[in-house]
């Protein structure tokens, strides 16, 4: 028996409608990767089964600026009460070996003088470290263990004060403190600058203050694999900005935009609009510079995942001026606004120049009728009065 054919054609039916309809280009989701930098310039990232650990005690310094502040202070209470405790040790022992310790013991042949037990020793201890001199206890020229025990405390004093004391005003005057008013936008953009696509961040500092000789470098951090097979996690690409092609460093009195030109020696040279937004790309941006008061080196970092890159927008103007002095409107940092941008590749603007041609026609067309609808008036309403004759007409709008 034969199969009743249906009253729609088969074009016509549901199979025939799918398999015409044009499909979309189905992208990958983008797997959640962790970040390499923080937005706030911190390194993500675990140091994990160190054996050699003693390679951190010979720079005894720097793991103690390295330090929290909790530990620091910590240390820094703990070595001062340490050393006041062990000297107060050595007092008493040279007392107690001299005998001064006797209550039956003569004046005037006391190492120390009013050093009659631990406590005393160990206010005096405290007296000749810190050189308070409250004038009730002295050394005295009888026995030269006392001198001796002396000279060894005030070397040894001197020693932890410029230790400690050099520790604290490191950590005070880490240049990551003067990092926290050098600011990033938050998001970067994409857009069609001088008829080339650009990948554009904004910098600024707070302060006023400059950061003598400013660099501002950008990397590319994205999992690769070799020819030959090899896994790189983190692969490290340098990228070329507009500033550095110029002039290795940066005038940084007000917010400037720095452009990275995407042509073919850039990593995101293959990537398009769409493809962007699946991918594990990640742009860090580090801006270096000495501070001005201190002299101290400087340097501030930040990233910039797919999620933050904005293609299609272009950063506001926030620099006016106004009476004669150049304002800067931080309110406005990162405020970016729309502008027409091909959504394709930068090698495929490259292999087909018409498109960005058609693209930027367009949005000149779109802007011109704009701008004529918003201009429009009412419409013109003619008026004809007769001349005398009644043969001809003058139109009065």
């Amino acid at each position: 028996m034969l199969a009743r054919k249906s009253i729609i054609p088969e074009e016509f039916g549901l199979p025939g409608l799918v398999s015409r309809m044009p499909r979309k280009p189905v992208f990958r989701d983008r797997v959640n990767k962790a970040r390499f930098i923080a937005k706030n310039g911190s390194c993500n990232l675990a140091h994990k089964n160190i054996r050699e650990q003693g390679r951190f005690l010979q720079d005894v310094f720097t793991t103690l600026v390295d330090l929290k502040w909790r530990f620091t202070l910590v240390i820094f209470t703990t070595t001062f009460v340490s050393s006041w405790l062990l000297f107060a040790m050595s007092w008493w022992l040279v007392a107690f070996a001299h005998g001064d310790l006797d209550p039956w013991s003569q004046n005037g042949t006391y190492c120390v003088t009013d050093v009659k037990s631990f406590t005393s020793a160990f206010l005096f201890s405290i007296e000749v470290q810190v050189t308070i001199g409250f004038g009730g206890r002295m050394i005295t020229e009888q026995c030269p263990a006392a001198i001796t025990v002396l000279i060894m405390q005030n070397i040894v004093g001197l020693i932890i004060n410029a230790v400690m004391l050099g520790c604290i005003f490191m950590k005070t005057a880490q240049s990551n403190r003067r990092a926290e008013t050098l600011i990033f936008s938050r998001h970067a953009v994409i857009a069609v600058r001088n008829n080339h696509l650009c990948f554009m961040i904004r910098i600024g500092d707070l302060r006023k203050s400059m950061i003598i000789g400013a660099t501002i470098r950008l990397q590319v951090v994205r999992k690769t694999t070799t020819p030959e097979g090899e896994v790189i996690p983190i692969h490290q690409i340098d990228v070329q900005t507009e500033s550095a092609v110029a002039s290795n460093n940066l005038f940084l009195l007000a917010p400037l935009i720095i452009c990275h030109i995407i042509d073919k020696n850039s990593p995101m040279y293959d990537l398009s609009a769409m493809e962007l937004q699946c991918s594990d790309l990640e742009v860090i941006a580090i801006l270096e510079g000495v501070v001005e008061t201190t002299g101290i080196t400087t340097q501030a970092r930040t990233s910039y995942v797919s999620e933050e890159i904005q293609w299609g927008h272009r950063f506001v103007p926030i620099v006016t001026e106004e009476e004669g002095v150049y304002s800067v409107d931080y309110s406005k940092f990162g405020n970016t606004v729309k502008v027409t941008t091909p959504r394709c590749s930068a090698r495929e603007l490259d292999e087909k120049p018409s498109i960005l041609i058609q693209t930027l026609q367009k949005s000149a067309t779109s802007g011109s009728l704009r701008r004529n609808n918003s201009g429009l008036n009412s419409p013109k309403v003619q008026f004809f009065t007769p001349v005398e004759g009644g043969q001809s007409l003058n139109a009065v709008t």
